[in-house]
């Protein structure tokens, strides 16, 4: 038993030893220090005890308060009083004697230092070692003895809240000039040294003090760096995901709605092969499943997937700078809602002009009045009513960087919206 107690000192003293050396970072953070702990349970002395005389393994009772000052979230100190009740078993010669300590005594989170944090945010430990006075009583001789005492133990946690901790605590207690035995029947012979030596078991609350969220016995080393680098590496994770799952990820995704399988390039854009302005995958969709050849015309149905692409600016009319007639390969946008409206009878459609925001914004509403009047006429001398063809100058068209030559051709175009 002696080992044991010497071996749990030695631990301890190392740890007060490394308080001093190993700096805590967490002391850079806001957190509660003071408790209040409450406890009660079951004991049992071991030795002194007069023959004849026993108590039950273990006998009731035993109650600790105690408060706790913590200097870091590894290291602290805690002040406590305890009470035990040494009772007689039935087969015991019948005797009642009353044990009281006070101790002052040193506090190591044992579950920071072990890391706990790794597997579980809820459950703790905590190792306490001091030293105290006591005094054992017997009511029927009056017998007062005095004593110092060696106390130290181990005590789990289970975090309830951030106020609250149901503790469970193991401690041994060896009292040093001890005169009478636990029972207070017999005089303990050389009253020097380590004569008794007293184990308690108990069941508490720990109630947390203070005006911040948490309080030490729960904060973590660097804890606002974690969660700064949980945050970033959930960024990344984010960003690294492929929503549109056309094999770019989406910090690289210029283009977010692409289809999935669809032909796309390092930057997710759609690849359009031929200039069109339309995807060549879904080029070929539409020309698959809404398209049948007659002659050298392409017949399109009355689809909404096609009004939508439609509507959505896929097919559209490109000019070069300061032109009013349309690019060479862009003349397709025109064929195409040619062919629509010869398919589609009832259907009218809005030819919409626009402009980059090179040059004065009158001029622009009338080149881009020009270039929707420009396919208009290409549509009418195809036959096609000109009242089913509504003429919008859209003018300029701020929504690209003006400083940018690639992003500009994007822009000189005419759109067109089927009603």
């Amino acid at each position: 038993m002696k080992r044991i107690i010497l071996s749990l000192v030695f631990g301890a003293a190392i740890n007060t030893m490394s308080a001093q050396t190993e700096p805590v970072k967490s002391s850079e953070m806001d957190y509660n220090k003071w408790s209040i702990e409450f406890a009660g349970g079951v004991n049992k002395p071991q030795q002194p005890m007069t023959p004849g005389y026993f108590t039950s393994t273990p006998s009731a009772f035993v109650a600790d308060l105690g408060v706790r000052y913590m200097f870091n979230n590894k290291f602290g100190l805690k002040a406590d009083i305890g009470y035990n009740s040494f009772q007689a078993k039935k087969e015991s010669i019948d005797f009642e004697t009353n044990y009281y300590r006070a101790n002052l005594q040193a506090v190591t989170n044992l579950g920071r230092i072990l890391n706990f944090e790794s597997w579980t945010k809820s459950i703790g430990l905590l190792s306490h070692t001091g030293f105290g006075y006591a005094q054992l009583r017997n009511k029927d001789n009056e017998i007062q003895d005095k004593m110092g005492n060696f106390i130290t133990g181990v005590t789990g946690q289970i975090k309830l809240s951030n106020r609250l901790a149901l503790t469970g605590d193991f401690t041994t207690i060896v009292n040093f000039s001890q005169g009478t035995a636990f029972d207070g029947a017999s005089l303990t012979p050389e009253a020097r040294g380590f004569q008794g030596i007293l184990f308690n078991g108990t069941v508490g609350l720990t109630v947390y003090l203070g005006k911040n969220e948490k309080h030490a016995d729960w904060v973590i080393d660097n804890e606002k760096e974690i969660e700064e680098l949980r945050q970033k590496i959930t960024a990344i994770e984010t960003s690294m995901l492929d929503t549109d799952k056309d094999g770019v990820a989406d910090y690289l995704d210029q283009e977010a709605n692409t289809p999935e399988g669809a032909l796309v390039d390092t930057k997710g854009r759609s690849i359009d092969k031929n200039n069109n302005n339309v995807p060549d995958e879904t080029e070929a969709y539409i020309l698959k499943n809404y398209a049948s050849k007659t002659g050298n015309s392409t017949v399109v149905y009355d689809n909404e997937l096609i009004k939508s692409l439609i509507n959505g600016g896929y097919v559209a009319v490109y000019f070069d700078f300061n032109k009013t007639t349309p690019t060479n390969v862009s003349t397709e946008g025109t064929d195409f809602i040619l062919t629509y409206l010869r398919n589609n009878p009832s259907a009218s459609v809005d030819i919409i002009g626009h402009a980059d925001e090179l040059g004065r914004s009158a001029y622009n509403d009338k080149l881009s009045n020009a270039r929707a009047k420009n396919v208009k006429n290409t549509l009418v001398k195809a036959n096609i009513d000109a009242s089913r063809l509504n003429l919008i100058a859209a003018g300029e068209d701020t929504s690209v960087n003006k400083d940018s030559e690639s992003a500009r051709k994007l822009v000189r175009r005419v759109t067109f919206t089927v009603k």
